[in-house]
């Protein structure tokens, strides 16, 4: 086995090595990235142009790049199409309500792409592994969010 691929102490390979992604060099990462920048503005005219809605979700733990993926993505295209919703933690009144009704003033209309930088998923991610959420409350949250997104 050679350097690059041995294992630590606990018989894995280390992050860096089990990474799914591919280093690229940043010539190739920027001519990548402009070739994605013009399809996500023919889909910011398609969306416009028949009226669709789309939502796009990024959710994780704090750290794990959901901003500057967002930031990537929005760079080259129009505020007037592509919104960012980045909700803070919940108000003592949110918390009282349905769970999902706070996402609700967000959604999308006819023409436009919202983004959330965090999302009704973090009840069944985040704050389950974080511990936020009680397990009753988690397992419920996956039939809760099936039902909610088929309402859309």
């Amino acid at each position: 086995m050679s350097d690059k691929h041995k294992k630590n102490k606990n018989n894995h390979t280390d992050k860096e090595d089990s990474s799914p992604l591919v280093e690229m060099k940043n010539k190739d990462y920027e001519r990548e990235l402009k070739n994605l920048h013009v399809e996500l503005v023919k889909l910011q005219e398609w969306v416009r142009h028949e009226g669709l809605k789309i939502c796009i979700v990024f959710e994780g733990r704090d750290g794990a790049g959901k901003g500057g993926a967002i930031k990537a993505i929005t760079e080259r295209v129009s505020p007037r199409i592509f919104r960012v919703v980045a909700l803070p933690a919940p108000t003592e009144r949110e918390k009282s309500q349905m769970y999902f009704q706070r996402y609700a003033p967000y959604w999308p209309a006819a023409g436009e792409v919202v983004i959330f930088d965090r999302s009704w998923y973090g009840r069944v991610l985040v704050e389950r592994v974080e511990g936020f959420a009680k397990k009753s409350v988690w397992k419920r949250a996956y039939d809760e969010i099936n039902t909610f997104e088929k309402l859309l």
